[in-house]
């Protein structure tokens, strides 16, 4: 009789120990960053292939027209965002904005702290800006936010239309600098021609003479 006890508690045991570790394994963060440069569908497998070095890695998407990429990965390693920011490097692409949504509910973000710049009264600005698709929107966005004093700022595909807040200490000249620097046209502003050619094939834009 006693026997049987003792079994049974280690059944029990080992029962109990193999669902936790279950669950532990189950438990999966989950990573969405916006990647510049994919223009075809060997990039986006070039880009997966590069990710595929992280064991245990899974649910990999890939939209080559938006650039977005996702994927999740087992929680219990910590990837950490600085890692996954410069493996998409290593495979020759740009990362924009990163996403990390840990299993935990923590949400973490690589989007540059605007919180001063809101604080403060903001002026809203328009600018036609030439582009063609999700990635030339991100990459406009990414650029025009990150220039002093902007507190947002969002690009239509349709209009061509840049809308973005600022605090005032940047000027719209220095808008159209920025843009262009990235390969888009603005009215005022042209992008070198070798910055246009490297866009990606989707981004390819109809330039205006």
């Amino acid at each position: 009789m006693k026997n049987s006890i003792y079994i049974l508690s280690i059944l029990i045991g080992l029962f109990a120990f193999a669902k936790a570790e279950s669950q532990n394994n189950q438990e999966r963060d989950t990573f969405e960053i916006q990647v510049d440069g994919l223009g075809c569908p060997f990039c986006a497998y070039g880009l997966e292939k590069k990710f595929k070095e992280f064991k245990g890695i899974k649910d990999v998407a890939i939209d080559i027209e938006t650039g977005d990429f996702s994927f999740t990965y087992p929680a219990e390693k910590s990837l950490s965002m600085q890692a996954v920011i410069k493996q998409v490097e290593k495979a020759g692409y740009t990362p924009n904005l990163a996403t990390i949504r840990r299993a935990n509910g923590d949400v973490e973000t690589n989007a540059s702290n605007n919180n001063e710049v809101a604080s403060t009264p903001l002026q809203e600005n328009k600018l036609w800006v030439n582009g063609k698709c999700g990635m030339c929107k991100a990459r406009i966005e990414k650029a025009v936010s990150n220039l002093p004093g902007v507190a947002s700022a969002t690009w239509d595909v349709d209009s061509k239309q840049l809308t973005y807040s600022h605090d005032g200490s940047t000027t719209v000249n220095q808008v159209e600098q920025k843009v262009a620097q990235v390969g888009h046209d603005t009215k005022n502003t042209k992008a070198g021609d070798q910055v246009y050619d490297q866009l990606p094939g989707c981004c390819h834009y109809k330039r205006v003479q």
